[in-house]
């Protein structure tokens, strides 16, 4: 099952042709996954806190399929596809309606918080990942 959210494009996120400037959209994803991680685990600061554990991004990518413009109101979808080892995988869609605007994805790294080096990923955020 996909965790979705909602987000309403600001003028400020909009480039000289008034629909929205497309490194907005990784920013966009980036409040997803920060929503999706209080959903699954009250909190990305848990990782940290609770397990020792960070979050990096390895590669992201998007493929644009239509324009979102100011004051729209586009709906995110956020899936896990892959959980490995120390590593995952989200794929995001956001729609406007009926309407395909973006397609992208996140591939995290888990590392230690203090080494910074790869780890396992810690059974209670695998548990929050297998939700989906």
């Amino acid at each position: 099952m996909a965790f979705t959210h909602q987000l309403r494009v600001r003028y400020s996120e909009c480039d000289a042709q008034a629909i929205v400037f497309n490194a907005n959209w990784f920013l966009y994803f980036d409040v997803v996954m920060t929503e999706f991680w209080r959903d699954r685990l009250g909190g990305y600061d848990r990782l940290r806190t609770e397990h020792g554990v960070e979050m990096v991004v390895a590669e992201t990518g998007a493929r644009f399929r239509g324009a979102g413009r100011f004051d729209d109101l586009i709906d995110f979808s956020a899936e896990i596809t892959r959980v490995g080892e120390s590593s995952t995988r989200a794929e995001i869609k956001a729609t406007r309606g009926a309407d395909l605007l973006v397609e992208g994805f996140l591939e995290y790294v888990f590392v230690d918080a203090e080494s910074w080096r790869p780890t396992p990923i810690p059974d209670r955020a695998r548990e929050a990942l297998a939700m989906d």
